[in-house]
């Protein structure tokens, strides 16, 4: 009885790689957060507020890890037609965060802050990197919806394990979080 119940206790193998990635990517933007810090105390660093569109990116990314959430709860309780509608619209929410985000950094362009070129300053270029990697990840999480979205309306497969829709739920909501500490580092520290 007691085996079965470590077994049971023990996190699931690609879980504890998650964890272990995200806590990667939290140190690497924790460098990145600390090297604006830094920079910024220089003279040369330009002051800028970011577009309004960034405000929107924002309840967008929220509001596809709401729908994400309940897609799962959805999942576990074998609604299958509702399933399938959620993570179809957390996908779309992820292209429309991915595009507002391009769109704020055009907007940025055109009030003749480069990001990048003999023009650019260092701040508008490390928010290029800072929320550019942001943005790669949050594209690997489309991906993964796009997968378990493709598993989703697959005929062929029958899959009723819930480990893909809880890693791409986790994963999600830590690239939401990723996103709420960037947006209130912007507008407090940059």
């Amino acid at each position: 009885m007691s085996t079965q119940r470590s077994e049971s206790s023990r996190i699931h193998p690609q879980k504890f790689t998650l964890w272990v990635a995200m806590a990667s990517i939290i140190m690497m933007f924790a460098g990145f957060t600390s090297a604006y810090i830094v920079k910024m105390n220089e003279g040369s660093f330009l002051k800028f507020k970011l577009p309004g569109i960034f405000w929107l990116s924002t309840f967008v990314i929220i509001l596809s890890s709401f729908t994400l959430h309940l897609a799962g709860k959805s999942f576990k309780s074998r609604e299958m037609l509702r399933y399938r509608q959620l993570i179809t619209i957390t996908a779309i929410l992820g292209l429309i965060f991915i595009i507002c985000q391009y769109v704020g950094f055009n907007g940025l362009e055109s009030q003749g802050i480069a990001l990048i070129g003999k023009k650019s300053n260092s701040a508008a270029s490390y928010l290029l990197v800072i929320t550019g990697m942001h943005m790669l990840h949050v594209l690997g999480g489309v991906v993964a919806i796009g997968v378990i979205l493709f598993q989703a309306y697959s005929a062929k497969r029958k899959n009723y394990s819930p480990l893909p829709i809880e890693l791409t739920t986790i994963y999600w909501h830590f690239v939401d979080v990723l996103w709420i500490y960037l947006f209130i580092f912007y507008h407090f520290v940059g």
